[in-house]
């Protein structure tokens, strides 16, 4: 079971604290969640590094972001620019998880993040024993806006109690 808690102050640490994430499986199509929840995040402040293959053999870009092959290559292109990637988002099958972890854990991330429906215990062991935060089954879009401010002025129950209402987002 992995150890990393899933509780909102730490979904709250992992989402000001990674302002850099590479977006594994982001898709260049604007219906998909995956090219929703990014442009979302890049919207709100964070710097957005596709990983997508198929775009990055092409020599493409989605959301004005040049695209990578895989982490590793992604990493060394920042890493020549003085920045490094805090957070790898996986939009990928469960299955497809542990080449992910390993190379999460070795670019150095803070958290290795895989969205709604994916899980890999064995994966998140590893990332956790590395040092990386790991959680599963979330959406960073949806917890970013339950947690910052963003569902609240639409009528949705984030479930977070506060009698302090925000002057302005903090984002």
């Amino acid at each position: 079971m992995l150890h990393t808690p899933d509780t909102i102050s730490t979904l709250r640490h992992l989402l000001t604290a990674c302002r850099t994430i590479a977006v594994v499986g982001l898709s260049p199509q604007w219906h998909r969640p995956s090219y929703f929840a990014a442009k979302y995040m890049q919207a709100h402040g964070y710097r957005i590094v596709p990983v997508n293959p198929l775009v990055a053999r092409e020599g493409g870009q989605i959301l004005g972001e040049t695209a990578y092959a895989s982490v590793t290559d992604a990493a060394a292109a920042l890493a020549a620019q003085g920045q490094k990637i805090d957070m790898v988002d996986c939009f990928r099958k469960s299955e497809d998880i542990p080449p992910l972890a390993d190379e999460a854990v070795a670019i150095g991330a803070q958290c290795l993040w895989l969205q709604l429906g994916v899980f890999n215990e064995a994966a998140g062991q590893r990332a956790e024993a590395a040092g990386l935060q790991v959680i599963q089954n979330r959406c960073v879009k949806i917890e970013h806006a339950r947690l910052f401010g963003g569902l609240g002025w639409m009528g949705v129950n984030t479930r977070v109690i506060s009698a302090k209402r925000l002057r302005q987002l903090p984002y």
